[in-house]
């Protein structure tokens, strides 16, 4: 009980000591040992590594997983050492939506057809996702996290304990200048021997005690910035080996986007030609003209590129070089680019006729009372 008494009174009284420096340091009162120019420097930079190694993790978590409630969750099971449920990823679950959808519409229609492929196609790609942030968690997110809560951690403790050895080294420095001070005015009350006078003999005492405390906490000063000083040049080590996780984290996105670009490629290729057949109506027997069409990109801002002449029928051809009309099922929804164009729906049957000087590609549409032009690669004409 007696030896946790007396330690309990010494580290009040260290920690006294310190305060009193560092509040004396503060006010201008006290001098303060300054580090060395190297031991600054790898100061500031493992503190740079430590802010911008949080920013950049924080937004690679944002980056993988978008859904701020769904990172919670798997923080509170991680730390629970816990495997948190499987769930749907953005992509998995659209493609489920537009699966049921496709569905719903029938896979014999254009658009549930189209919903159906691009549904397997964002399954895919939900599956490529699921497997970067697998990949980017281990190979990226992990180290990086190890240096934040590790490395740092440690770098952070060791800092402090260095401070705490340079303040306890300062304050026996102010301690042996007050006791020079005091010996110096003692000696001046007392010549010619002022080793007589008792009053002298303590502040020598007092000095000695002095000196001999400055040197001890010198010496813990000086190897407490050795060890902080050999930690803090690991952070160069760490450097290389975050650059090693980051140039895995790049390849993990390469294959990432590479795989979606060809599921998107082959979706394309996909969705770039339908049989006549998907527009066809379902109480219709048969039609005399079935012929696969190549679907054009549209712009809502660009004309309509122009169609092959494997696209133009013979129909369209006899249409404009007569001068009557004829009735045309419209195979997919188009959305007008301008005023002078006509909008269109799957299924729907309009009058469409040629115009002189009119593209070849285009014909003139009409609908009740409304009239406007019409790509003729979205039309299949009806006898």
């Amino acid at each position: 009980m007696d030896f946790n008494v007396k330690k309990l009174a010494a580290d009040a009284g260290t920690f006294l000591s310190r305060a009193v420096q560092f509040t004396e340091e503060k006010l201008g009162q006290a001098e303060k040992t300054e580090l060395d120019a190297h031991l600054e420097n790898l100061l500031g930079k493992a503190e740079t590594t430590k802010l911008w190694t949080e920013k950049i993790m924080k937004q690679t978590e944002v980056l993988l997983q978008p859904n701020p409630n769904a990172r919670i969750e798997e923080l509170v099971y991680e730390k629970l050492d816990r495997k948190a449920p499987s769930r749907l990823n953005n992509q998995e679950q659209l493609s489920q939506y537009m699966i049921d959808a496709g569905s719903e519409f029938g896979p014999g229609t254009a658009y549930g057809n189209a919903l159906i492929k691009c549904g397997e196609t964002q399954r895919r790609i939900g599956g490529a996702h699921r497997e970067l942030v697998q990949t980017g968690a281990i190979n990226f997110l992990t180290p990086l996290r190890n240096f934040i809560e590790g490395d740092y951690k440690t770098i952070s403790r060791e800092r402090k304990l260095l401070q705490n050895k340079r303040l306890d080294l300062d304050a026996a420095k102010t301690r042996l200048k007050k006791a020079k001070v005091a010996e110096a005015r003692a000696s001046q009350l007392h010549p010619p021997e002022p080793e007589r006078d008792a009053g002298f003999m303590v502040w020598t005492d007092e000095v000695t005690k002095a000196e001999q405390e400055v040197r001890i906490t010198q010496s813990e000063f000086d190897r407490q910035a050795e060890i902080t000083r050999l930690l803090l040049e690991g952070v160069s080590s760490t450097h290389a080996h975050h650059l090693r996780c980051l140039n895995d984290f790049v390849e993990a996105q390469m294959t990432y986007y590479a795989q979606c670009y060809q599921y998107m490629l082959d979706l394309q290729k996909q969705l770039g030609s339908f049989p006549s057949t998907f527009a066809s109506n379902n109480n219709q027997s048969s039609l005399t003209t079935m012929q696969s069409v190549s679907l054009p990109s549209i712009s809502a801002s660009g004309p309509l590129p122009a169609a092959s002449n494997s696209v133009v029928t013979s129909g369209f051809s006899e249409l404009k070089a007569a001068s009557g009309n004829r009735k045309a099922r419209v195979l997919y929804d188009y959305d007008a680019a301008n005023s002078s164009e006509l909008s269109l729906l799957a299924d729907e049957v309009i009058t469409v006729f040629s115009v002189p000087g009119m593209d070849s590609d285009w014909l003139m549409g009409e609908r009740g009372n409304q009239k406007g032009k019409v790509p003729i690669t979205y039309l299949e004409l009806l006898n």
